[in-house]
């Protein structure tokens, strides 16, 4: 049985095509609410991110106040596909008393 926020036809459901539902899976949809649990961060945080263009989110209303969905998937990559913290020192420090 597809997770909450899953999208499977409901022709596949009734006919219990398994195949479908599983290719379907990797399609999971989540709030704004449900995609800051999922990072552990706070919604806000999250809605700046997209804002910024550090997250990619995809807009259903398009007045002034947006409704947005993300990918569970995409948030993965986005967390997981680049370095959170970078351990390269700043070219301040590098270049500290050099004259």
């Amino acid at each position: 049985m597809p997770r909450k926020g899953e999208l499977v036809s409901m022709q596949a459901i009734e006919r219990g095509d398994k195949h479908s539902v599983q290719s379907q899976q990797h399609t999971e949809w989540l709030t704004a609410r449900e995609a800051a649990e999922h990072l552990k961060i706070k919604t806000r945080t999250l809605l700046l991110w997209t804002r910024q263009g550090k997250i990619k989110g995809y807009a259903l209303s398009g007045g002034r106040r947006h409704v947005w969905r993300y990918l569970r998937a995409e948030l993965d990559a986005a967390v997981f596909g680049k370095p959170v913290l970078s351990s390269i020192s700043p070219s301040v420090l590098a270049t500290k008393g050099v004259q």
